[in-house]
């Protein structure tokens, strides 16, 4: 039997006395966990509490689970949105191999979305994160061959969606793509989401005015709208240059995406050829800033929404003071005075409910709705306290799934 797992640490030395000898769906151990609102797998996958996380434990083929977590690796390198992998186990004998991968915290799948009325209509958000996602990979020269919504887990960012890959067994890794192969792709995922969505009506999760084929088609129809929007080449006459082609870098930033390189080819008297090289980094802009002013880790539209609150804080700040607060000062006293104590007053039964940062995005909704109500502003710490008692209870429980190992005490 052969182990990797990488990187080193107490986990993952923790997960090596595991029954890997027996097959996986005979394993009887009290590491193993249920995870309700999992996706579905055409392979066995089992869940397994060890040293503070959960990890999903997947059996196939060896050289899929070996390819797999080559792509896996790559694709952290890469920092594109996939789930960690942690470790490979093949040569077991007489058995297929083993892929561990770090379960991603607070996700939830395309099914769970569906079955809970909280978010209302959730398949343009879904649809806008799984194609974002599925260009990034192609920008990465990453053909997925296997893109549905079954193989994606949705993280709540602000209202919106962020999708990760967990599924990367039939990929490949290419320098960059053709059309035939994005093509390929994109052809796929229409079938594929069209299924499953189709399964959803069959089961009665899907809203009666929901057209499966209508999505399906809708997929496509903005993955090229995206995809046209990053890559493509235009003609700028010599007068018009500079103000396109900040109209044009404005308008993929707002997309979520890094402007690489930008080059003008001369293209005689009608001017010159914009060629835009689009980062395929996971979008992150916003949230490195408010890692880095706050050590906050949070979706790209959350950090977005927390550094707006923490700018409106600073001007607070500079108006009691009577001038001006550097920004370093005035985001550690905005995540002491403000977002720590809303954090810490929610209480314990319902912690798991939603992440911290996505929670405090709702109390800032919670307080625009009020502050609507009463004709002024009602503030951060009265919105926390009603929002706490009145809209956080009914979330629904199991929404979203933890990384934390269940409560041995109950």
């Amino acid at each position: 039997m052969h182990f990797v797992f990488t990187p080193p640490g107490e986990s993952s030395a923790g997960l090596l006395d595991l029954p890997w000898s027996e097959p996986l769906d005979a394993w009887d151990d009290e590491r193993i966990v249920e995870i309700r609102q999992r996706g579905l797998s055409r392979h066995t996958v089992r869940f397994v509490s060890e040293g503070g996380g959960v990890y999903a434990v997947k059996e196939l083929d060896a050289r899929l689970a070996r390819r797999e977590y080559r792509l896996l690796r790559r694709l952290r390198e890469l920092g594109l949105p996939a789930v960690e992998v942690v470790g490979v186990v093949v040569d077991r004998p007489e058995l297929d191999a083993v892929l561990v991968t770090r379960f991603l915290d607070h996700s939830s799948s395309y099914r769970a979305l569906f079955a809970n009325a909280r978010y209302g209509h959730p398949t343009d958000r879904l649809l806008d994160a799984l194609v974002e996602l599925l260009v990034r990979l192609h920008l990465a020269g990453f053909m997925w061959g296997d893109c549905s919504l079954s193989n994606v887990l949705f993280r709540m960012d602000a209202g919106a969606f962020a999708a990760y890959l967990v599924d990367a067994e039939t990929a490949e890794l290419h320098p960059s793509l053709t059309e035939g192969q994005r093509g390929y792709d994109l052809s796929l995922a229409r079938e594929r989401i069209a299924g499953e969505l189709f399964d959803l009506a069959a089961a009665g999760t899907l809203p009666g005015e929901v057209d499966p084929i209508d999505v399906a088609d809708d997929t496509v129809r903005r993955y090229r709208g995206l995809w046209d929007e990053l890559t493509r080449e235009e003609v700028l006459r010599p007068d018009e240059q500079r103000y396109r082609i900040a109209e044009r870098l404005r308008r993929i930033n707002s997309l979520g995406f890094d402007v690489d390189e930008v080059e003008l080819v001369d293209a005689g008297p009608s001017g010159a050829r914009l060629r835009v090289r689009t980062r395929v980094a996971e979008p992150g802009h916003h949230r490195r800033i408010l890692m880095a002013r706050t050590g906050l880790d949070a979706q790209e539209n959350q950090a977005r929404r927390l550094l707006n609150d923490i700018a409106a804080y600073r001007g607070h700040l500079e108006r009691v003071r009577g001038g001006p607060v550097p920004e370093v000062v005035a985001s550690n006293r905005w995540l002491a005075d403000v977002y720590e104590p809303v954090v810490a007053a929610v209480p314990p039964d319902l912690r798991d409910r939603l992440d911290d940062v996505e929670l405090f995005h709702e109390v800032l909704e919670h307080r625009w709705f009020l502050s609507e109500k009463a004709g002024r502003d009602v503030g951060t710490s009265a919105a926390a306290r009603d929002y706490l008692t009145s809209v956080l209870p009914e979330v629904p429980e199991g929404l979203t799934e933890t990384g934390r190992p269940p409560d041995p005490s109950g």
